[in-house]
């Protein structure tokens, strides 16, 4: 039999992905902590097997490709001897990927599919049976005739917008739109925005990192929670994931009908409504037409054609420019990617497609303060940096990039602690002995022998308190 040889390639890394070291989409590795149970019922979905066939990596698409239409189960010795040297350690980490899905269950003695998912996969291809699987299309009406393409995208970016551009200015926007309840609880969740001290929600750290992932990226970081939610609303998780997976199979510009959803896919409608993934005429409307960020979900197509908040689009390469005076040049006239500058600059002028400002130690602690960090300054500035920018070595100046960590570690030579403060003493003899105690407990934040005091953590007092208490019981005994 030929060989096959797999060699390392670089390549574009997803930011729907996992980390580094886990190259997988993020729902594949949600998808490995699931049972064998839920999985099997996932599969009996033809869209959905389909889907996840789409998010496997290319060797692991291959080896499924392999297996799908034999009738019976073939030896390991069998495959491996397809593989050649270089080529095992990625072929058995495909194995173990495919097992851990219960798509190729581990077994030292034969290799064959799932045979529920062998069944709906085999369906997928052949378009064999009527289950549904694909969403049924709703019968034509001339009366309400489906949106356009264009419309759907208009609707689709103005929804996503809204939600990031409400991310980035913590609700005090001019824009008049409100993500629903339902979009700030998932936000607030996720824990890409917080309340302060019972205030309103701001962007935290993780929100901010958020807004530097590409659309498909933060769509699945929310879908993600969304699914992780599911559970403790009451809903089952195996028709939210398979109503998800089917949606990124349907058709962009066609009606679906809602006839043949279960209760629990219904009543995700208006969710997926709040976040763009589908329009629908109504509420209650009983048909529903996905936007290109639903058809789109398990595709490598961009989600947006004209998303602008996250470097896509027109300004796909890049729109800024940055100075060693710390003066920065946006090209840009897009109110959600002004909102984000304005998280960590200085805005001092604005014309038609340019906006001028300049990164000053003032607006570098805001975003400090908003707990967003001195390396995701810069890794913003790096991804959007202007073409001409990309010429310089360093991308960006060198004094800009120490300055703004300088102004970082001013923030942290400081730190607050609450605590006790223990004073008054009746003797250096008492002091020293309430204070060994105290350090036994490894409490003791501060003290000065000379002034009888010593400061200890909150999580400590009750025990130094009650300590002290005993002390004076038994000297008045």
């Amino acid at each position: 039999m030929p060989s096959i040889t797999i060699k390392a390639t670089a390549h574009t890394k997803d930011a729907s992905m996992g980390s580094p070291e886990d190259s997988s989409h993020s729902l594949i590795t949600f998808l490995h902590s699931q049972s064998q149970n839920m999985l099997t019922r996932l599969y009996q979905k033809p869209s959905a097997c389909l889907s996840i066939f789409r998010l496997l990596s290319p060797l692991e698409r291959q080896l499924v490709m392999n297996l799908l239409w034999l009738d019976a189960a073939i030896a390991p010795s069998t495959m491996a001897a397809w593989v050649t040297r270089e080529g095992k350690k990625p072929y058995q980490d495909a194995l173990s990927t495919l097992a851990r899905l219960h798509i190729l269950p581990a077994s030292p003695t034969k290799l064959a599919l799932n045979p529920t998912f062998k069944s709906s996969m085999r369906q997928a291809i052949t378009g064999g049976g009527a289950s549904g699987s694909f969403g049924v299309l709703a019968e034509n009406d001339d009366k309400h005739p489906p949106p356009d393409i264009d419309a759907l995208d208009g609707y689709a970016l103005e929804r996503w917008e809204t939600i990031l551009y409400y991310m980035v200015s913590s609700g005090t926007g001019q824009l008049p739109a409100k993500p629903s309840a339902g979009v700030l609880y998932l936000l607030q969740r996720s824990g890409l925005m917080a309340s302060i001290r019972g205030g309103a929600l701001q962007i935290t750290s993780a929100g901010f990192q958020f807004l530097l992932h590409p659309p498909h990226v933060q769509l699945w970081e929310l879908l993600l929670q969304y699914l992780q939610m599911a559970e403790e609303r009451q809903m089952d998780l195996v028709e939210v994931i398979s109503f998800l997976l089917m949606l990124s199979t349907t058709e962009l510009g066609k009606d679906y009908s809602t006839e043949n959803l279960s209760a629990t896919q219904k009543a995700m409608l208006e969710d997926l409504r709040d976040y763009g993934l589908i329009k629908q005429r109504t509420a209650t409307s009983r048909r529903f037409s996905p936007t290109r960020l639903a058809t789109t979900l398990t595709s490598s197509s961009p989600p947006l054609p004209t998303s602008t908040g996250t470097g896509d689009g027109s300004h796909a390469q890049g729109f800024i420019v940055l100075e060693t005076n710390y003066r920065l040049y946006a090209y840009t006239d897009n109110p959600l990617q002004i909102a984000v500058l304005n998280l960590f600059v200085t805005l001092k002028s604005r014309f038609p497609n340019l906006v001028i400002g300049a990164i000053t130690r003032e607006s570098v602690k805001k975003a400090l303060a908003n707990g967003i960090t001195a390396d995701q300054i810069i890794s913003y500035l790096i991804t959007h940096a202007h073409p001409q920018m990309r010429r310089n070595k360093p991308l960006l100046p060198v004094t800009v990039q120490d300055q703004i960590r300088l102004w970082e570690l001013e923030k942290n030579r400081m730190k607050s602690q609450e605590g006790y403060l223990y004073t008054s003493f009746a003797s250096q003899a008492d002091y020293e002995y309430v204070l060994n105690y105290a350090k036994q407990l490894d409490v003791v934040l501060w003290e000065n022998a000379s002034g009888r005091c010593f400061f200890g953590s909150l999580e400590g007092h009750a025990n130094i308190r009650g300590f002290i208490e005993r002390r004076q019981t038994a000297g008045n005994a």
